[in-house]
């Protein structure tokens, strides 16, 4: 079970999957075929019922009797199969097509670049996409938001007077640098024992400087992931920006100016139930009648790279590279006392 496979089973008691977070299940499923692998299945899961695969959109089945007079919700009333919160986030923006990137501004980051042909690189997530025919490449950081959460925590001051401040500040905050690795981290280097480092630090910096080295921290990560991506051979032709962060201008702004891409923004930024009522609209739709995303959650502004500062961050990021580089050894020595493993 995942928790969308969960819930329909109490609603409807249907035993049932959704073909992305089944392909996560490796090596059980088939990804180039779209099923179970029976030779692996009955190797390592042996003995254990297989749940019918569906798409996200498709109906699992019907609210039973008994879950009714649990709920409250009619008897017989659809249930769609569902998927993880972040692709039914990308399904809230319309950024599943071929060649769309989401970008997910929340606690942490995470990336979903859809394609028809199945990416592979050690470093990234390969999984199905939300619907049939599509497969994903993805990838996250372990902190964004949770980060910036940190430094406001610490300085005790409010988002919008760190936001002013960071503006002030401006593009390589003073010549601070900072690895978001405050958590371990996730792709590309996949690296649990990664840890924050902050580089360049003088008496004459400021919060404001820390706060915009963060938000540049976490641009600089992105980018390392959607280059990654783009090595591995995706096709990446637009971005849509999701996710509480969408709503500051300025970390927007930045990730734009560090990766060199056009984000754009749609109405409604948090949506994984607004993507998981969309598909449920689609599944119970008329003939004719299936809703369309832009008309649900049109685009409302575009972000721009501002062209004169890429010399800057095209070096800041080849220093960002080096840095995790050049300290992992002693990080990761410092994350074992960390764990008590060592005086």
């Amino acid at each position: 079970f995942m928790p969308a496979s969960w819930l329909a089973r109490k609603l409807t008691g249907a035993y049932v999957l959704d073909h992305q977070s089944a392909s996560q299940f490796s090596p059980l499923y088939d990804i180039e075929n779209e099923d179970w692998y029976d030779p692996w299945w009955n190797t390592y899961a042996g003995g254990i019922e297989k749940p019918t695969l569906r798409w996200a959109g498709e109906v699992a089945g019907e609210v039973t009797a008994p879950a009714a007079a649990l709920t409250g919700l009619p008897a017989g009333t659809p249930v769609i199969t569902g998927t993880i919160d972040a692709w039914t986030e990308a399904v809230s923006v319309g950024a599943h097509e071929l060649g769309d990137l989401m970008l997910m501004y929340g606690t942490t980051m995470f990336l979903v670049a859809t394609g028809e042909d199945t990416l592979r690189t050690p470093s990234m997530w390969t999984t199905a996409g939300a619907f049939a025919g599509t497969r994903n490449l993805a990838g996250g950081l372990s902190t964004s938001g949770a980060l910036t959460a940190w430094l406001k925590g610490l300085t005790g001051a409010d988002y919008p007077r760190l936001l002013a401040e960071a503006e002030e500040s401006g593009p390589g905050a003073g010549g601070l640098l900072l690895l978001p690795y405050f958590a371990g981290e996730r792709t590309p280097i996949q690296d649990p024992d990664a840890r924050g480092v902050i580089a360049g630090l003088t008496l004459e910096h400021t919060r404001g400087d820390l706060y915009r080295a963060a938000l540049e921290a976490t641009a600089l990560g992105v980018r390392h992931n959607v280059e990654t991506m783009r090595a591995a051979g995706a096709d990446i032709r637009r971005i849509v920006a999701v996710g509480g962060g969408t709503q500051g201008r300025l970390w927007l702004q930045v990730v734009s100016d560090v990766t060199g891409l056009v984000q754009e923004v749609p109405q409604t930024t948090i949506g994984a139930s607004y993507g998981a009522a969309f598909l449920a609209a689609g599944a119970t739709a008329a003939p004719g009648r299936a809703p369309v995303i832009t008309d649900w959650n049109p685009i409302v502004h575009s972000v721009r790279p501002d062209d004169t500062r890429r010399a800057l961050y095209d070096d800041l990021f080849d220093k960002y590279l080096r840095l995790y580089e050049g300290s992992k050894d002693v990080v990761h020595e410092l994350a074992a006392v960390q764990r008590g493993e060592s005086a």
